[in-house]
Order: structure tokens, then sequence, then C-alpha cells
């Protein structure tokens, strides 16, 4: 079972991609801030991390990103950043580490196409 770190400040998010995802296939956990991003991908070692990039606080998505990438424990992470806005973000997240971006809204389907190209790349 693959196992997959949602994070991002929005409750109604985190709650649409844990609805997305088949139980049966994902183990899910879930953070609402970068600080917690780092803790849970230490404590949990996900195959996967869905980030968001706007997130309030010391330590958003772009810095989140760039301290699970460069901890040992964590380098392999694939990470598939959540951003509102357009590319450029993407630029930066793609910098620090990330590997793929999708834009909110974005649709269910979309979102399980990302994971399955991620994860089987992983």
């Amino acid at each position: 079972m693959k196992k997959i770190l949602v994070v991002d400040d929005s409750k109604e998010i985190r709650e649409l991609v844990r609805t997305t995802l088949d139980p049966d296939f994902y183990k899910l956990y879930e953070a609402p801030n970068g600080t917690k991003a780092i803790e849970y991908s230490r404590k949990y070692n996900p195959d996967l991390i869905i980030m968001d990039i706007n997130m309030p606080g010391a330590i958003d998505g772009i810095e989140a990103t760039k301290q699970i990438k460069g901890y040992p424990g964590t380098s392999f992470c694939q990470i598939l950043i959540l951003t509102g806005s357009n590319d450029h973000l993407f630029e930066e997240g793609k910098k620090a580490g990330a590997c793929e971006y999708i834009c909110k809204p974005f649709s269910p389907l979309d979102l399980i196409e990302k994971i399955d190209q991620l994860l089987s790349v992983s």
C-alpha cells in the first residue's frame, strides 16, 4: 500500500483528496501546514506528498519541499505541488525538488492520473 501525505491549510482540499483516493490502495496522512508536513514526512515516510504552495505560517510549501527533499530519509519522496496560480510557482517548486504540479481547482480524475503517474515512477 502506497503512503500519501496531503499538505494543505484548507480542510476542504484535504477532504476532497481523502474522498477521491481509494483507502484500499492508499494510506493517507494529512498535515495542515509546512511545519507538520516536515514532521509527518519524517515520521511516516510517504511515497508521495501532495503539497500546497501557499500556506500561512513560517514554512510555506516551497520551504517545506526544500527541507523534505534535503533530508536524507525523505529525499526519495515524490512531491506533487498544488497551486492556485500559474506556472511560475511550479518553477519555484521544481527548484525546491517537486516533480509535478496540479492547479486548483482540480478534477478528482486529473488528481488520480497525476498520482498514478508519479507513483508508477517511484
